[in-house]
């Protein structure tokens, strides 16, 4: 590390998101290009700064600031510069040359501890004088405030987050309840908190470290899609992430109920723990859902009637399940309907909407993911959106969603269908319902055998198994889908049946290999030379689908290598190294978590912006188009032709996408999936995970590895236990 000293005399770039900045620096009779993070910076400030000598490809030699310092002016040309330069308004370079002239090097003295004498300069009044006061005063509390947190080894924009949420109250909250900003400040989570407040020298046994990681162990359970955990299971999870005793957990319960930080819910013997925006989630949906499920009284003949025309109008062929939903989705406010591939979901759907449009009603059709929407409206050729499109998702605060549909301001329309709904978590579920007048009639299309949602909740499964609505399942397979193994196949693990593995088939195939590379090498083979020409498509378009994220077959390890083949290093393409990942231009990505905020737009082909909104989801797919080192940003283009720039900040939502586990792909539909199997933990390797996997594919499915592995999935129909309560809410009465 070395150390320099100046002062700014250009600000060339500054994202006052992320703080990175781009500054020359006058170091004695050098001037220098310096970039680093920083909170605010001004022209005219004199900096003490850490760090080292780079030579950026397109800019030349920088300083690469790690650790800086604001330095009070020097001597009165030193002031003088800093007033003149705009970081105090109301103060331009004349009015900083009296004010110097006058009181020289007791400049900034005078501005703190006698602000009233100012006046004496011709053009400040005593009103002016206390402004430029209260400025100056202002940026010293800053300053200080910001060492002081760096001591903690708060990072700088971080550390100007915190200040502006809590002012001067920093002090005595890092000494009270370093834990606090984990509630208060997005981007601080438990971790953080934690690790502040044990340099801080809060004890382990403290009462708000405690509370806050009851808390952060619900929160952290959440990601793994339960809406609660049993008393007793919370309780080992926390006194484990603490290293406190369980006794110590358990006595914090009844005061964060008190305070509706938790819900506790009796359940036989034991009581179930919520945070309570999720207790409520539950409690609202289930209220909600009830409210829909208003019968109507329409005429048996005339219904027949009309189903036989739609049928004679457009060559449909109900079978007497599909038929009964279309009875039921008229009788009915609240209807469910599931189904595996090829039971006719799709048909359904169709004689379902045209059935509507015939007696004039307005028809909305949603899905919860891009790929989804789009193969809706495809197959029913009528507009189908995005669930967060169709409530119209306006951002929200910072990590959350908010609809400019809702309770106030209700979706306008007489029918809503939603297809893929095991993919649909509480939390949009509950957004959906305030969204939705009683008279609406609300349609949910879904394979129940499907992976619950990424998010919180297991909502398509537990409405079906509540018994509370009207539920119709399709069983029949169809003869055109009964030609497809994938389909046929799909079923046989579904039912836990033996699937033959003699490769007869046009559509399935299974390649028996023992050893992860020999595996690995089968795979590159398949996308880069023989499924691309048998299914008609690019390699892009091939998916690798895991189970695991980890191991020789894991995601992580199999996308550097599929990188490597598919996208490899090249003097054109610009790189991004983050966390050990290599971004590439032209390399496929996917968004990782919910993103409400992130602004996206569609350009036309002259790169005008012709559409744009707000909000990346977790599961989109896209292709990295530009990175910029200069701006630091990494541009990606998106299903629909979404165009969004991610601040190098934002790279942690992102992972490399040529191959991802089963379960980020719900919801999507791919030309070929590959998908290679070796071992893993049972838990994790089951009937469900195979089934979602294999039903991901349009055209072909290939496996390649262990068929005892294969067979074993198909055996083992447990599955890792969600805990949700909405089954039971619906029950309640």
């Amino acid at each position: 590390m070395e150390t320099i000293k100046g002062y700014v005399d250009n600000i060339i770039f500054h994202n006052a998101e992320n703080g990175y900045t781009v500054l020359e620096l006058i170091c004695g009779e050098e001037e220098l290009t310096c970039v680093g993070t920083f909170g605010e910076i001004s022209e005219g400030t004199n900096i003490e700064a850490e760090g080292e000598y780079t030579t950026h490809p397109s800019y030349g030699r920088q300083f690469k600031i790690a650790s800086f310092e604001e330095k009070a002016p020097e001597d009165a040309a030193a002031i003088e510069r800093y007033l003149g330069s705009g970081a105090i308004k109301g103060i331009g370079l004349a009015l900083a040359a009296r004010i110097v002239r006058r009181f020289q090097e007791d400049t900034f003295r005078i501005i703190e501890e006698e602000p009233e004498r100012l006046a004496e300069v011709k053009g400040i009044s005593q009103r002016k004088a206390m402004e430029i006061a209260e400025q100056v005063v202002g940026k010293r509390d800053l300053r200080q405030a910001m060492l002081f947190l760096q001591q903690y080894g708060i990072r700088t924009n971080l550390a100007l987050k915190i200040y502006r949420t809590y002012g001067m109250e920093i002090y005595r909250i890092l000494k009270e309840n370093p834990y606090q900003l984990a509630d208060d400040i997005d981007g601080v989570g438990f971790k953080t908190a934690d690790e502040i407040a044990s340099r801080a020298g809060i004890r382990m046994d403290s009462d708000f470290r405690i509370r806050s990681g009851i808390l952060y162990t619900l929160q952290r359970a959440s990601m793994e899609g339960h809406t609660y955990l049993p008393a007793e299971e919370l309780t080992v999870r926390a006194a484990e992430l603490l290293q406190v005793e369980p006794g110590q957990i358990e006595k914090h319960y009844m005061n964060l109920a008190m305070d509706r930080r938790i819900i506790m819910q009796k359940s036989g013997e034991s009581a179930q723990i919520y945070s309570t925006a999720f207790y409520y989630m539950e409690a609202n949906t289930a209220t909600m859902l009830k409210q829909l499920d208003i019968g109507y009284d329409v005429p048996e003949i005339e219904m027949e009637e009309r189903i036989r025309k739609i049928e004679k109008q457009t060559g449909m062929d109900l079978d007497e399940h599909q038929a009964r939903a279309v009875r039921e989705a008229v009788k009915n406010g609240l209807l469910i309907i599931t189904g595996g591939p090829g039971t006719g979901k799709t048909t359904t759907i169709n004689a379902i909407i045209r059935y509507f449009e015939q007696e004039g009603m307005d028809i909305f059709l949603a899905a919860p993911t891009g790929r989804a929407a789009k193969r809706m409206s495809e197959t029913t050729g009528f507009e189908a959106r995005t669930i967060h499109r169709m409530l119209e998702l306006n951002g929200g605060v910072e990590g959350s969603a908010g609809f400019e549909r809702n309770e106030k301001n209700p979706l306008e329309t007489d029918v809503i269908i939603v297809d893929e709904m095991s993919m649909v978590d509480i939390s949009l579920m509950n957004s959906l319902l305030k969204a939705i007048v009683a008279g609406t009639r609300l349609i949910l299309v879904g394979d129940e055998n499907q992976l619950p949602s990424v998010g919180p909740g297991s909502v398509l499964k537990d409405i079906i198994h509540s018994e509370q609505f009207h539920t119709v399942r399709l069983q029949k397979i169809f003869r055109q889908a009964g030609t497809s193994d994938i389909i046929v196949n799909a079923h046989k693990i579904n039912r836990g049946e033996k699937v033959p593995l003699d490769n007869k088939s046009m559509d399935f195939f299974f390649l028996k290999r023992y050893d992860a590379d020999k595996i690995i090498n089968v795979v590159l083979q398949l996308i880069l030379q023989k499924l691309p020409k048998f299914v008609d498509a690019k390699c892009y378009d091939i998916q690798v689908l895991t189970p695991m994220r980890k191991g020789l077959l894991g995601v992580e390890r199999l996308n550097g290598i599929l990188q490597a083949y598919l996208n490899p290093a090249d003097k054109g393409k610009k790189e991004k190294e983050h966390n050990g990942v290599i971004f590439r231009e032209g390399d496929k990505v996917m968004q990782i978590k919910n993103n409400y905020q992130l602004e996206w737009e569609i350009r036309s082909r002259y790169g005008l912006a012709i559409e744009s909104g707000t909000g990346i989801f977790n599961g989109d797919m896209g292709v990295v188009e530009s990175i910029s080192d200069f701006s630091e940003t990494m541009t990606i283009s998106f299903d629909e032709g979404k165009m969004v720039e991610y601040p190098y900040k934002l790279l942690d939502e992102l992972e490399l996408a040529y191959a991802v586990t089963i379960h980020k792909s719900q919801g999507s539909e791919y030309p070929a999936v590959v998908i290679p199997l070796l071992s893993g933990p049972k838990m994790l390797l089951n009937r469900n995970l195979l089934y979602t996997a294999v039903t991901r594919a349009k055209k072909c499915v290939t496996i390649v590895g262990n068929e005892e592995t294969f067979e074993m999935m198909i055996e083992n129909n447990s599955e890792q236990k969600r805990y949700s309560g909405l089954c039971e809410r619906l029950k309640e009465g």
